[in-house]
């Protein structure tokens, strides 16, 4: 599977100074949590949740979280669970082979219960080479072991790895007395699973919640500042670039309009000259300024990727997070200087200064999102391969 691996070849070759990677659920930790990109979630009850997976996919979905927590309610979970096991049956026998590439996306069960992890493994039997893993909700160092210890032992039934994916969301990770113990503390357990945890969620419409909070559309996360200082400190313990860290995940945008498939043909129709300016008028439109404007807060706070409840939100998340040309070129010059480089080199664009060693960690993750999500031509900006995430 790649990113934007649903367009055709000669639509890549034209839109990729280099092409976005192939990865699958074997692939390393830290390029699965790059690579998860817009996770979309979806309720464990949806009654054609295999066709409704496999339409994502066909969109460009790479990672699909299947609900079985908040999103449903507590009478509904065993037949939410009946559900599952039975639509992982029904893409089972629509499959691909295995050594042949995957027609689905990366696929995580969000449970409730660690007893929840080894019986829906053993309940799946063959299909359960269509899961990836689970996502932990309301995760800390105290609730948290029992769910990494379930994973464990379904990885002893099953004989393949599974992953897992820890909810921060829990009011003593977010108030202040008890926040930065409760964080460290964290930090201990999941390093003892580093090679399990391709990233950490944040719950942050739990972290709302707590202080009776909702941000409007014209209003980011980091327009919270209690929230915002959250995420700050997530990243500082959890997000260093030294090695101990995780990928961190870009918390949810509530906001959709069922109307948004409009936006298609009036973008497909919009002229070249001004699209720009016409597109991001639709996308203000439609709610979807904020988001655009928090997914570069994201990055420009140490996090990757984003939680999704609508399909909308996925072609601006992947489109946002392909690395464009001058990235890259920086990229590659401050790294191109060896470990053991210095010094400051002027860009190649002439417009900044890349100052080698204060550089370098963001030089290297910026190649390994290059890797994944490919490096956009000279020339080739946002708007273009959002035309081309939703065409």
């Amino acid at each position: 599977m790649r990113h934007y691996g649903h367009l055709p070849p000669a639509r890549r070759r034209a839109l990729f100074h280099q092409e976005p990677a192939e990865f699958g659920p074997s692939s390393p930790v830290g390029t699965l949590g790059v690579a998860l990109g817009a996770t979309l979630y979806s309720p464990a009850t949806r009654p054609r949740l295999d066709a409704d997976i496999r339409r994502q996919a066909a969109a460009g979905v790479m990672s699909m979280v299947l609900c079985l927590e908040d999103s449903i309610s507590d009478a509904e979970v065993p037949g939410a669970e009946e559900n599952l096991v039975r639509q992982f049956q029904r893409m089972l026998r629509d499959a691909a082979p295995p050594d042949e590439p995957a027609d689905a996306p990366l696929l995580f069960i969000r449970v409730r219960a660690p007893e929840q992890i080894t019986g829906l493994v053993t309940r799946l039997g063959p299909a359960v080479r269509l899961l990836t893993g689970f996502v932990v909700p309301k995760f800390t160092a105290v609730t948290g072991p029992p769910f990494l210890e379930a994973l464990l032992g379904a990885e002893a039934v099953c004989g393949r790895r599974l992953l897992a994916m820890p909810v921060l969301e829990s009011p003593e990770l977010l108030h202040m007395e008890t926040r930065a113990e409760g964080l460290r503390a964290v930090a201990r357990v999941l390093d003892k699973h580093r090679d399990r945890i391709p990233a950490v969620r944040l719950g942050v419409t739990d972290f709302c919640s707590a202080y009776g909070l909702r941000r409007t559309p014209d209003m980011t996360a980091y327009d919270v500042h209690v929230v915002a200082s959250v995420i700050a400190d997530v990243v500082n313990v959890l997000g260093r670039a030294d090695g101990s860290g995780f990928t961190i995940s870009g918390p949810v945008w509530e906001y959709f309009r069922p109307q948004e498939r409009m936006f298609k043909p009036q973008l497909r129709n919009s002229p070249f000259t001004g699209r720009a300016e016409g597109l991001r008028t639709r996308l203000i439109e439609h709610d979807m300024d904020g988001l655009l404007q928090e997914i570069e807060l994201d990055r420009a706070n140490g996090l990757q990727g984003k939680t999704c409840i609508h399909p909308s939100h996925v072609a601006p998340v992947h489109a946002l997070s392909v690395v464009t040309h001058e990235e890259f070129s920086d990229a590659v010059d401050i790294v191109g200087t060896g470990p053991d480089g210095g010094g400051v080199l002027r860009s190649a664009y002439t417009n900044k200064m890349n100052e080698v060693k204060p550089h370098r960690a963001w030089a290297e993750r910026t190649l390994l999102r290059a890797e994944v999500f490919g490096v956009a031509r000279e020339g080739v900006d946002f708007v273009d391969l959002l035309a081309a995430g939703i065409a």
